[in-house]
This record gives C-alpha cells, sequence and structure tokens, in this order.
C-alpha cells in the first residue's frame, strides 16, 4: 500500500489530507457465538446483505479495538486463568445512523466481559480509548430511518442468552466507512476460550 504525500498532487484539498491521516490500521478483538446462534445471526446478516447490496461478514461482538502491533498472538493466547466461554443477554434489536451500527442486537454488559476486555488491554499494552459497548452487527449499510425501523420491527430474538467460545484478533481500517473497508477485514490470530495456542488466520469467512 503506497503513500500519498500532498506536495506530490498539488490539487489535493486539506480536508482530503485530514481525512487519509485520521484512518489507520487497528486490530479488532472479536468474540464468535457458538451454534445455534451463529447460524442464525448469519442468516440474518446474509439476507440483509442481499436485499440492500451490502457486504457479508462474520457474527461477532467486539470486546477491544486496539493499535495494530505484534503483541495480537499475547493478547489472545492468555485469558484470564480458568477462562470459560462468555454467555450475555440479549436486550433487543437497534439501529443508528453509523455505518458500523446500521442495525444490530444489543447485549448486557457482563463482568465475565469487562475482565475479558481488560485482560486484552493489559496484554496487548494498548492506551487505548476503547469503550466496551457489547453488540452484534446484522448490516453495514447506509440507509433511511424508516428502512432501519422496518428491519427491526422483523427480527424476531430465538434466544435470551448467546453463548461465546471463541476469540479472533482482525485487522481493520478505522474508522470503517464502507463496504471496501468491510471487505478488506483479515483475521490475524484466533482461539478458542480456555484454551491455550494461537491458530493463524485469514479473511473472516460467512457461511
Amino acid at each position: 500500500m503506497g503513500f500519498v504525500f500532498a506536495g506530490d498532487m498539488p490539487a489535493i484539498t486539506k480536508e482530503t489530507v485530514n481525512r487519509l491521516v485520521s484512518r489507520r490500521l487497528v486490530i479488532s478483538y472479536w468474540l464468535i457465538p457458538t451454534e445455534p446462534a451463529r447460524s442464525y445471526f448469519q442468516r440474518l446478516i446474509n439476507d440483509f446483505a442481499q436485499q440492500y447490496n451490502a457486504p457479508h461478514f462474520e457474527p461477532h461482538v467486539t470486546v477491544h479495538v486496539g493499535n495494530c502491533t505484534d503483541t495480537v498472538d499475547g493478547a489472545i493466547s492468555k485469558p484470564p486463568p480458568g477462562y470459560e466461554p462468555i454467555v450475555l443477554q440479549a436486550l433487543e434489536a437497534s439501529s443508528s445512523s453509523e455505518f458500523i451500527k446500521t442495525l444490530f442486537v444489543q447485549f448486557a454488559m457482563s463482568g465475565q466481559l469487562q475482565r475479558l476486555n481488560e485482560s486484552i488491554r493489559t496484554a496487548s499494552q494498548d492506551s487505548s480509548d476503547y469503550q466496551l459497548n457489547p453488540h452484534l452487527s446484522l448490516l453495514y449499510k447506509k440507509i433511511s430511518i424508516q428502512d432501519r425501523r422496518r428491519l427491526m420491527g422483523s427480527i424476531e430474538m430465538p434466544f435470551s442468552e448467546v453463548t461465546f467460545d471463541s476469540l479472533k484478533a482482525v485487522r481493520c481500517v478505522s474508522p470503517t466507512q464502507n463496504r471496501a473497508d468491510v471487505e478488506s477485514w483479515r483475521v490475524v490470530a484466533e482461539t478458542s476460550l480456555g484454551s491455550f495456542g494461537v491458530r493463524r488466520g485469514g479473511r473472516p469467512t460467512p457461511q
């Protein structure tokens, strides 16, 4: 990936330069749901993606977003001792005008989730100001508020709780603003909660 310097392109605007400088590579740490929730959420994501010509992606809850460093392996290979799969309470379907939160399922905060977030921050030696807000996105697309409300009303949650048993580290562009950004995500490492050792990955693969 090459770099663009303002001096090389006299016509470039200050606004464009600021936008380019403000975007950076980060590592996003995902919790992945177990079956049958995984297949249920993946089906919703695929259906909405087809309906709105939006990107496909793997269902996940983001635990932390931090700097893109060489400490990723340590961050996900050293969960707190005795760590087990995480169970989160599903609250409601919601939406926003923000691209990365177009349509999502909100989960309740839990002490177990907060401890995992703190463990990742410590192991990755990361001081970012990421604010933990557990949710699972179902669509990344700019759509009207009427469409968002209609989709929210169409979602029937068959689970009061969802279990998450694996953790992935995904390299992303931040902020994620469009389909190309989503499709550029790459898994750099993954592990099962409670297991030892890290598996290398590739692109998140929706089913």
